[in-house]
């Protein structure tokens, strides 16, 4: 455990609490390859939020993991690569051991936080990988607080880096604006595919009758709204919340487009938000883009120009 109360961190491995100095969770996934997921707590920490949508994913990205990249998932070659039934067998039974740990963990987080009288959230992360030289699975729960607090999101426009790479992630943090609150993340200066941690959406005009030249007040008879993010397709991460916007539009009747929205397009923008399990939707009050992309990678945030869309309750 990092420390006692509000701020406290927990790590259970196999079901059995971990004793030594628990890392922060960005520390934690860096140095642990494997398939995760990260959820939290809501009421009070009565409830694990779509903690049954969270399990599935985990283990659809164990098979990937197992067949894609087996030496980075250490499950033994042959059969994770071939589908082989022990492996088959293993990832099975990812649900069972992951829900056997977060009972553990959950008893640790709660009885630690009803001592500190604190009322915070858990955030949780569980994370699968496969043990060196056998055929087993490990499962690690990382468990901290989190506050309830809510703030709206500035966001500065960044260039992508890649999900293996190392350290990229750290690199990009410099270019971080201190007032901004999430990187939006694009492979050609143009198109956005997802935070760093977020999924994007934005809401957009979808003008008919070719009438985009008119103020959104003058043409809002002629056009509709339309919910755009990117594509999995596009290597964004298929986020449970994420989901979940799709199947409430689709409840009612609200167009969905999964194509990266574009920032030359963002005139067309009527809000814009992210989504994670974390943050659950927050609405983007701001986003700025650098006027330019030359040697963006060897500046840093104060060193370049930035150009912003209109903040307030409308993009």
């Amino acid at each position: 455990m990092a420390s006692s109360g509000g701020g406290a961190t927990f790590l259970v491995v196999n079901g059995v609490r971990f004793t030594g100095d628990v890392p922060p969770v960005a520390t934690f996934l860096r140095s642990s390859p494997g398939a995760y997921t990260t959820t939290r707590t809501h009421g009070g920490a009565s409830l694990v939020l779509f903690w049954d949508r969270h399990l599935r994913r985990l283990a659809h990205s164990a098979r990937i993991l197992a067949r894609s990249h087996p030496g980075l998932f250490l499950l033994p070659l042959g059969s994770a690569a071939g589908g082989g039934g022990d492996a088959t067998a293993l990832i099975d039974s990812i649900e069972n051991l992951v829900h056997e740990s977060l009972l553990v963990g959950l008893r640790l987080a709660l009885r630690d936080r009803d001592r500190a009288g604190s009322d915070d959230e858990l955030a949780i992360t569980a994370l699968v990988r496969g043990r060196h030289e056998t055929d087993c699975l490990d499962v690690l729960l990382h468990l901290g607080f989190c506050s309830a607090a809510v703030r709206r999101r500035r966001s500065p426009f960044s260039g992508r880096w890649p999900r293996e790479g190392a350290g990229g992630g750290q690199g990009m943090e410099k270019m971080r604006p201190p007032s901004a609150t999430e990187l939006l993340l694009t492979n050609d200066g143009d198109r956005i595919l997802e935070g760093s941690v977020t999924n994007f959406f934005v809401v957009r005009r979808k003008v008919i009758n070719d009438l985009t030249d008119l103020p959104p007040s003058d043409s809002e008879s002629s056009c509709t709204f339309v919910v755009q993010t990117a594509p999995i397709s596009d290597g964004v991460l298929p986020g449970v919340i994420r989901q979940l916007v799709f199947e409430i539009c689709s409840s009612l009747g609200i167009l969905v487009e999964e194509s990266a929205p574009s920032w030359s397009d963002r005139e067309l923008w009527q809000e814009a938000f992210i989504t994670s399990s974390l943050r659950l939707v927050q609405h983007v009050e701001t986003i700025q883009a650098p006027t330019s992309f030359k040697e963006f990678h060897l500046k840093t945030w104060n060193e370049l120009s930035w150009v912003a869309a209109v903040s307030g309750p409308k993009l």
